[in-house]
């Protein structure tokens, strides 16, 4: 199968390095690259639209416009997988700006090149079915489990709601550490290495990602009111003996 990849940058290029060891993979991206992926052809517009699989690894915030580019190239029966980190967004858009005759699924590899140092085995991967034959849902399934990934099915929905509280919340954390402007410490004990890690990691990942994500998913804005309330209450402990 020749599986197509629409954005070759930070992670498109490590999503195409994986999918080069299974596919044979073209990729696209829309500013011109120094280097190529491992296994990875690089080709205009049209020709990637002739894949029987586009996976679109672009910006959240870019989705759209690589949508509206993307859609007259499109054949019938071509499968398109978008990665994003949300999931409500995307779809609605796929579904409003693809044919009818594009099937569309959507995924969300919960890793990346840093959470994947060790390699990829045991880590999740998000797929939201959305208008597909069952086979081929079920084709994308077994792939993901061939490459040794734990894949878990969510409506788009279930997704935005839950990963508001597990990556909104981490990415929220890891860049209010970054403010702060926190160092290594000679005497920094195992819980204060513990937070550079995570601020080391989530601020590896583009800035954009880090906005995307808190603009595009519909419960980060319930997450952070709530956060930002937990704060004010352990606070308030400080301020009144009372509730010690």
């Amino acid at each position: 199968m020749v599986v197509g990849v629409y954005g070759l940058g930070r992670f498109g290029a490590f999503w195409a390095t994986l999918l080069a060891r299974r596919f044979t993979v073209i990729g696209h991206n829309r500013t011109p690259r120094g280097t190529v992926p491992d296994g990875v052809t690089l080709v205009g517009l049209d020709q990637l639209a002739e894949a029987e699989t586009i996976f679109l690894c672009t910006a959240i915030s870019a989705t759209e416009a690589v949508l509206n580019e993307l859609s007259p190239l499109l054949k019938s029966g071509t499968t398109v997988i978008d990665t994003c980190s949300v999931k409500m967004y995307p779809v609605e858009l796929m579904k409003r700006i693809l044919p009818e005759s594009v099937h569309i699924l959507g995924s969300h590899p919960m890793f990346g090149p840093d959470s994947a140092g060790n390699g990829i085995r045991g880590l999740p991967i998000i797929l939201s079915p959305v208008r597909a034959p069952d086979s081929v849902n079920l084709y994308w399934e077994n792939q993901f489990r061939d490459m040794q990934l734990t894949v878990h099915t969510m409506t788009p929905e279930a997704h935005d709601r839950e990963a508001a509280y597990t990556q909104g919340i981490t990415h929220f954390i890891g860049r209010v550490l970054k403010d702060l402007e926190l160092k290594p410490s000679a005497i920094g004990t195992l819980g204060y290495r513990k937070l550079l890690e995570v601020m080391e990691q989530t601020c590896n990942d583009p800035w954009q990602l880090f906005v995307d994500l808190q603009r595009f998913n519909p419960y980060t804005g319930e997450m952070r009111s709530q956060l930002r309330g937990a704060v004010d209450r352990i606070v308030e402990h400080f301020s009144d003996p009372a509730r010690g």
